[in-house]
């Protein structure tokens, strides 16, 4: 009996692409222009969260046009950047490496056309993907449920035989609330106590590490 399809859905920013901080830098700067200063390590713990609720949570202060500046300010000052991106140890190759296991291996992100853009042409992984989202799909990212809920539908698998991996709290409570099990990597900077909290039922220190030990990993499942 063949087995049905399975999945693995990855974040990309802190996941596969080491952006993180260049985000929090972009942010620390265009919410500064627009005036409110707070500080990186704030901005740091809310990176993942959709723009506009990170808006919201870090500088509630802001009216709506300047918090829409600030919005388009970290967008450009981020790309600004973009020469700055790096892959994080073991990108390309697991992504490689659960393709030729025969697993559907998605991008589950929200990022903007342009910048989701620049990050899959760092990876370089095309032949490996399944499918891909992006901002265009959603109103609002994770933790709204609701990039996942696309990302296994593209997949056309069920959440029973998918695992989500990324690096931040959101993306785990966004995985709970559809029942898809996630995997948490410490590459963007969050706590591993904090992600086991938040839902993840596995942790590692990135996707390098993930690939080592699969087997012991909630990936086993699907194979």
């Amino acid at each position: 009996m063949v087995p049905d399809p399975a999945a693995v859905l990855f974040d990309v920013d802190g996941t596969l692409v080491d952006s993180n901080y260049l985000h929090a830098r972009a942010w620390h700067r265009a919410l500064r222009e627009a005036g409110a200063v707070v500080p990186t390590w704030r901005i740091h713990r809310a990176i993942g969260m959709d723009g506009g609720t990170l808006l919201r949570t870090l500088a509630p202060e802001l009216g709506e046009d300047a918090a829409d500046r600030a919005d388009d300010l970290h967008s450009r000052y981020y790309l600004d950047s973009a020469d700055e991106l790096t892959l994080l140890p073991g990108a390309r190759e697991i992504l490689a490496h659960l393709h030729d296991r025969g697993l559907r291996v998605v991008l589950a992100t929200s990022a903007p056309p342009e910048e989701l853009a620049r990050l899959r042409e760092l990876l370089d992984s095309e032949p490996a993907l399944y499918a891909v989202t992006g901002g265009e799909d959603v109103e609002d990212a994770k933790p709204d449920p609701t990039i996942v809920r696309i990302a296994l539908d593209r997949a056309g698998v069920s959440a029973r035989r998918a695992v989500f991996v990324g690096d931040a709290v959101w993306d785990a409570r966004a995985c709970v609330a559809l029942g898809v099990p996630t995997i948490g990597v410490l590459s963007g900077g969050i706590s591993g106590a904090e992600l086991t909290a938040a839902g993840a039922e596995f942790v590692c220190d990135d996707v390098a590490e993930l690939q080592r030990g699969i087997a012991d990993s909630p990936i086993a499942r699907l194979l």
